[in-house]
């Protein structure tokens, strides 16, 4: 109850935000690093305070963007045995010891999600989400996937087996859009705060 207190106390004040997710294992010299850095640059510049677990690759890239333009810069880090050290690009930051805290911390001031290629962790977090999303848990959110290569095998697994097995429909199908610039990413979530409701293949949501 403590990390759910002193995360809403320390948060409220920084909307509208976006919160980044990505892979942990991505390097400095990676050009992934570099097209997350960019996108945290990007969203800074346009008035957004960028969230992240605050741990290393994809995530320490956003936070770096972000402190390179003077914008807020969260980490909401969680204590992990392993990949999960801080990054030192935050102004702003706390440590949880649960997991299920740091999630519900990391959506609720969020007006979008931007996920970047990762593992374990960042598909949990899509799926988690995409269900908020369908099941209108979130009222205004907009979920963008970064990289269409990369999230190509997952567009086509939910059509060929998830819409064709008639286990979400087609419209469930449409609850994120896929980018492959910064400038593209951006775009969306700034049109998303204008339209202030989600934004779905570049649509916004009834």
């Amino acid at each position: 109850m403590s990390e759910f207190v002193m995360g809403v106390d320390m948060l409220a004040p920084l909307r509208p935000a976006v919160t980044v997710f990505g892979s942990a294992r991505v390097l400095e010299h990676d050009a992934m690093y570099e097209l997350a850095r960019k996108t945290g640059c990007l969203l800074g510049e346009g008035g957004v305070s960028v969230f992240t677990g605050g741990g290393p690759g994809v995530m320490e890239a956003a936070n770096r963007g972000a402190v390179e333009v003077h914008a807020h810069s969260v980490g909401l880090n969680i204590r992990l045995p392993e990949e999960q050290l801080p990054n030192p690009y935050r102004t702003l930051s706390f440590n949880f010891r649960y997991f299920f805290v740091c999630k519900v911390i990391l959506v609720k001031y969020a007006t979008a999600f931007v996920l970047f290629p990762g593992g374990f962790g960042t598909l949990d977090e899509l799926f988690e989400v995409l269900t908020l999303v369908q099941t209108r848990k979130i009222a205004v959110f907009s979920l963008v996937l970064f990289g269409s290569g990369y999230w190509r095998g997952f567009s086509w697994w939910l059509d060929d087996y998830l819409v064709g097995g008639g286990y979400i429909t087609r419209e469930d199908r449409q609850l994120y859009y896929v980018g492959d610039t910064p400038r593209e990413i951006a775009d969306i979530v700034e049109r998303a705060r204008v339209y202030k409701g989600p934004l779905v293949n570049n649509v916004r949501l009834a």
